[in-house]
């Protein structure tokens, strides 16, 4: 607003106005925005509040026009400022919104300046159309990068969090069967690769006794377990409820001492809430799958070994 006063003063110079023209000038550009400030941030809706003075600048806007004469590049320039603001704040229709005042303005504007046309734009005109065109123009674009960035930033976050399971920090579960696709994508990765599915034993029994906030212990434990026990290379990740899963890059011999780590480690876990506390895990494994198998029959193959070892007594390992 106080920018849009430059083509404003050069103008009523150049036309020798009243003083009553700078007085308006001075009111609309200078007084106003610091008093539609203030009243923004004492409403109880300063959103709404904000909207109004919007508005109010688009009239103002459209009183500007017929006192320039129509000096066709200030009125050209401030207007498309103007409505560039409506648009730069995202809301929907807010130009719409803004084009009655405006128009109105412009018309009784035109009206008590009697009709008075002078299209021209001198040197000085165009030279004080600068700070505006260019200081306007680069804030705005400062104001949308910074959006972007943040939106950027956004979309990263809830790109981890579609990736990670919040409670236990391994991969989501969509996340870890598009890992384990990709496994299977690639035959020789897929041929020297191990699938092991882990259970935890009685953990209904676990909630129902020591309470969700204990069980949420105990899957952030064996969770933690789970990620320090697998080599580099692994992939592990929550299936849902006190299931996870895991590729590891190495064949079925290997991936057994592995899983047999990660129950004794299991067996060992002690939690200081709940010190009488032990937890154990059933796990099924399965080897390399069969070429064209897809994540679904090598996962079944896994589950089914995983029920063999919870039909046997439970905390151990069996092999598909």
């Amino acid at each position: 607003m106080g920018l849009a006063s430059l083509p404003l003063m050069v103008v009523m110079h150049e036309l020798d106005a009243s003083w009553l023209a700078w007085v308006w000038i001075l009111l609309t550009c200078l007084v106003w925005p610091h008093l539609a400030y203030r009243l923004a941030m004492r409403s109880s809706d300063p959103f709404k509040a904000e909207l109004r003075n919007f508005i109010v600048d688009s009239a103002f806007a459209g009183s500007w026009v017929p006192m320039l004469q129509f000096n066709l590049l200030p009125s050209a320039v401030l207007l498309t400022v103007v409505f560039a603001d409506k648009i730069n704040t995202g809301v929907r229709g807010l130009w719409v919104w803004s084009l009655p005042g405006m128009l109105l303005a412009l018309v009784v504007g035109a009206w008590l300046n009697d009709f008075a046309f002078q299209p021209e734009s001198g040197l000085w005109i165009t030279l004080s159309c600068l700070p505006i065109l260019v200081i306007h123009t680069l804030a705005v674009s400062a104001s949308s990068s910074r959006l972007v960035r943040r939106v950027q930033l956004q979309n990263r976050k809830l790109e981890e969090l579609s990736r990670v399971d919040t409670l236990t920090g391994l991969y989501s579960r969509g996340h870890w069967e598009s890992l384990a696709a990709s496994v299977l994508q690639d035959r020789a990765a897929a041929a020297d690769s191990t699938l092991m599915v882990l259970d935890v034993d009685r953990f209904k029994e676990i909630n129902d006794e020591h309470g969700h906030s204990i069980g949420d212990d105990v899957l952030r434990g064996i969770a933690d377990l789970v990620r320090r026990n697998l080599p580099t290379g692994s992939h592990a990740g929550r299936l849902g409820g006190d299931e996870f899963a895991a590729v590891m890059p190495f064949p079925l011999v290997e991936a057994e001492s592995a899983a047999e780590r990660i129950r004794a480690a299991v067996h060992q876990l002690q939690f200081a809430s709940a010190s009488a506390l032990r937890c154990t895990v059933s796990i099924g494994i399965a080897g390399a799958p069969d070429a064209g198998s897809d994540l679904r029959s090598w996962t079944e193959a896994a589950d089914r070994a995983l029920y063999r070892a919870k039909q046997t007594g439970r905390n151990r390992a069996a092999v598909a």
